[in-house]
């Protein structure tokens, strides 16, 4: 995994750790709540696909050394 995509994985897993607390604030509003959900949703969709993309290009390379 380039560096970069490291620190964007990292930085996706974060603000969903982020949202999760959010999430568990009993003050929060229906609303909110699913508007968190959401945001939680897509920034976990997105640390996957980096990390789909991760394991192509470590195949590509295992493919390769093969």
């Amino acid at each position: 995994m380039a560096k970069e995509n490291l620190v964007d994985f990292e930085k996706k897993l974060e603000d969903a750790k982020a949202v999760l607390e959010k999430l568990m604030d009993p003050e929060m509003t229906l609303d909110a709540s699913v508007k968190s959900y959401k945001e939680g949703m897509k920034t976990l969709q997105d640390a996957q696909k980096i990390l789909e993309n991760a394991t192509l290009e470590f195949e590509k390379i295992q493919g390769k050394e093969a």
